[in-house]
């Protein structure tokens, strides 16, 4: 599948931005550092977090599998 840029809220080289990928959105946003907070989310291995802004759901799609936007 291609990959398709949806948008972003920095410039070219910048974050956070949304893509879309077949049926997955992918995300690139700010790590996330705070190990009490980290500890609070219980990431399994192989996976993580991102922080994104709000702002940032403008670019999905208005609907997405019949459900309504954010």
């Amino acid at each position: 599948m291609a990959l398709r840029f949806l948008g972003g809220d920095s410039d070219v080289n910048g974050s956070p931005r949304m893509y879309e990928e077949g049926g997955d959105f992918l995300v690139q946003g700010y790590v996330i550092e705070d190990p009490e907070l980290l500890q609070q989310l219980q990431i399994p291995e192989g996976e993580t977090v991102v922080r994104v802004p709000k702002s940032l759901m403008k670019y999905l799609p208005e609907d997405v599998d019949g459900a309504a936007k954010y």
